[in-house]
């Protein structure tokens, strides 16, 4: 290494610490860890096993003894899960205010907060389970190129989206700060679908290719919808930012709704009613009545 590159580095090295000194954002609070993404995407990985044995493990694994088979995941779920939430909740909350409501010290509170979402998380797990599957039967009934339910677990991007959707919304309703949006983002980054987990979707949900489709978080999707690649449920505007913070901002989409390729479907008070069709790259600002057919035209 010459003496200019050594210096070069030196400076830079000096510039990038003073920037590290003056942006709080580029050091963890003092005393606490964050989230651990790795961990976060290993429990997804875990409840994937638990949701559809013997597509992502041991074929086996769940014939002979399936109860010790689910026992034995969901305490390493349980585990990782609650280690994770705990720590989210330690860095994200004011612990000399959250320390008041509950007895104990901060630690100990957010385990006991961690602990009890966990609980009633994984009450839930045996109605994820019975959604997807409702999912998967949806994807196969609405697909004429799937050969079988089974390619469609093994195989469709859409399907796996909704499952990490389904999921983190569960900790996202419980108020679970980072966790949800690491788990749809990992999805996100593998699929090209983007679904906020604050969005509200029934049942019966089927993505058809997915890749560019968006679901904002305050987006309501009734039973039996079909999405087409390219869709956006979005907002009409974020110039607001923080003040809209809460608003609806994303559209309702009512059950037994098609919505083709590359539609646009915006704001909070949009409506499509039942058992419409939207057509393909149509931009839609204000509700569709019921059994409408939408379509683009030049």
């Amino acid at each position: 290494m010459n003496q200019n590159t050594k210096q070069t580095i030196e400076h830079v090295v000096e510039q990038i610490a003073d920037n590290y000194s003056n942006e709080p954002l580029f050091s963890t609070k003092a005393g606490k860890n964050m989230p651990e993404r790795k961990i976060i995407i290993d429990a997804l990985r875990e409840l994937r096993l638990v949701m559809f044995p013997g597509y992502f493990g041991e074929q086996d694994a769940t014939r002979g003894l399936p109860k010790y088979f689910v026992g034995d995941r969901l305490l390493a779920i349980y585990k990782m899960l609650v280690e994770q939430i705990a720590c989210a909740f330690a860095y994200n909350e004011d612990e000399k205010i959250f320390a008041q409501s509950m007895e104990g010290m901060p630690d100990e509170c957010n385990r006991q907060r961690a602990e009890k979402i966990c609980g009633e998380f994984f009450e839930q797990l045996p109605r994820i389970q019975k959604l997807l599957l409702k999912d998967v039967q949806a994807g196969f009934d609405g697909d004429p190129a799937a050969q079988s339910k089974e390619e469609i677990i093994f195989s469709y991007p859409g399907l796996f989206a909704i499952f990490v959707y389904r999921i983190a919304h569960e900790l996202y309703i419980r108020q679970v700060p980072f966790v949800p949006r690491i788990m749809t983002e990992y999805a996100h980054g593998k699929t090209g679908i983007d679904i906020h987990s604050g969005a509200q979707i029934g049942e019966s949900f089927f993505i058809d290719h997915g890749t560019g489709i968006v679901i904002g978080e305050t987006t309501i999707i009734g039973n039996h919808v079909k999405l087409y690649q390219g869709v956006t449920l979005g907002g009409l505007s974020t110039r607001g930012g923080q003040d809209l913070s809460g608003v609806k901002r994303h559209p309702t989409i009512e059950d037994n709704v098609t919505i083709y390729s590359n539609a646009s479907i915006l704001g909070g008070d949009t409506v499509i009613g039942k058992n419409s069709v939207i057509g393909g790259n149509t931009f839609i600002t204000s509700s569709v009545p019921e059994n409408s057919r939408v379509s683009f035209q030049r």
